[in-house]
């Protein structure tokens, strides 16, 4: 066998040994626990005018996806503010919806409603950053 061929069936061995790797990884990676406190952290700014799309998934009934649009150059603070506005106009009366510290937005489940998950299903805006934590 070749010095040439010998490379190539490495990397090919090696790009395999990183993908089944990576598959076995994400298949031990449990789902986030639902909760009924969550927080949003944002940082940086938006590179490219996008649309970020949250899914909020109530333990028991109907998971929502909630879309805000972010123009280009919208800042932590601002996109924040956004994001909460889209939360609160389509999530209801069931979930309180605040900004704290400027880039934070917390968002709560009110008597009756269930605990829940809340998890980012896509982003077409580049540069900002979300941190969806557990709370």
């Amino acid at each position: 066998m070749s010095i040439k061929n010998l490379s190539r069936a490495f990397s090919v061995a090696l790009t395999l040994c990183f993908a089944l790797g990576a598959a076995v990884h994400a298949a031990d990676a449990a789902p986030p626990k639902p909760s009924g406190k969550w927080i949003l952290y944002f940082d940086s700014w938006s590179e490219v005018d996008g649309d970020l799309v949250l899914r909020i998934a109530p333990d028991q009934g109907q998971a929502v996806d909630v879309t805000t649009k972010i123009p280009k150059g919208t800042h932590e603070n601002a996109a924040a503010e956004l994001v909460a506005g889209s939360l609160k106009g389509q999530l209801g009366g069931g979930y309180s919806v605040k900004v704290e510290d400027g880039e934070k937005v917390y968002i709560k489940n009110k008597g009756k409603t269930p605990k829940f998950v809340v998890s980012q299903t896509s982003s077409s805006t580049t540069g900002l950053k979300l941190k969806i934590k557990r709370s």
